[in-house]
């Protein structure tokens, strides 16, 4: 295949421009950003967990409080209802005795019953600390995640704007090049990543292997529009001064 000498030195041009659109391509799918994020995520979703267990908890817990507070009313009511019997002297000797003995019951009750409503009080108040501190952390972890979040698109459009500038550069430069140049330059960087690189001091630019000297004499018998290509990685070799032939 033949090219023009200054046609094959523009496609350093566009080699040049398709490094920095791959390294941009590459930035992206691999920001420092992108793996904060992730942890991040993994952090916030265990602190909501953890508040939705603690909410859970506390529930119960407030169940289980008036559960308990109503039994107590029960039992006070209870203790009105016999003490007002026993004030009103409308019952027999064996009521009364009844009556004295069912009220040391539903006092022992009571005093158990509260004893266990001031634990239950207890137990709620620690896991309302706790719950507290769960929504103090949840909010850190949100606060890191949306930092994370504002540094990578912040990332991102840095990158947009190199992706589009490079692109637009690109789109001038294509057209310039013979077809079945630029076929074979887009094949090769399709395969190898780098389709066109300078040959400089008797090393390919794109696989930085060192020519032998029969490669070497044979590149420099070439006519200097004969589009020369690396044995190694098939990369298009452009001749300068550089090149050492």
């Amino acid at each position: 295949m033949k090219a023009d000498p200054a046609v094959q030195r523009k496609l350093l041009e566009l080699a040049d421009v398709d490094a920095e659109l791959a390294r941009v391509d590459h930035r992206r799918r691999t920001l420092p950003e992108l793996a904060e994020i992730a942890e991040a995520e993994k952090a916030v979703q265990t602190r909501k967990d953890a508040k939705v267990a603690n909410e859970t908890d506390l529930g119960d817990l407030d169940r289980e409080v008036k559960r308990q507070e109503k039994e107590i009313d029960a039992v006070r009511a209870r203790e009105d209802r016999d003490r007002a019997l026993l004030a009103g002297g409308t019952v027999s000797a064996k009521q009364m005795t009844d009556l004295e003995h069912e009220l040391n019951t539903l006092q022992r009750r009571q005093t158990t019953l509260e004893d266990d409503l001031l634990e239950l009080m207890e137990r709620r108040e620690a896991v309302e600390a706790d719950g507290q501190h769960a929504a103090v952390e949840l909010a850190k972890a949100e606060e890191a995640l949306q930092d994370a979040a504002n540094r990578r698109d912040h990332a991102l459009a840095d990158l947009e704007t190199v992706w589009v500038r490079r692109t637009e550069e690109r789109g001038k430069l294509v057209p310039q090049f013979p077809q079945p140049l630029l076929d074979v330059y887009e094949r090769v960087r399709k395969n190898r990543g780098i389709g066109a690189a300078l040959l400089r001091q008797r090393r390919c630019g794109a696989c930085r292997i060192e020519l032998d000297r029969s490669a070497i004499s044979r590149i420099a018998a070439t006519a200097a529009d004969e589009v020369v290509t690396c044995e190694e990685c098939g990369a298009i070799m452009v001749r300068t001064a550089e090149s050492g032939l």
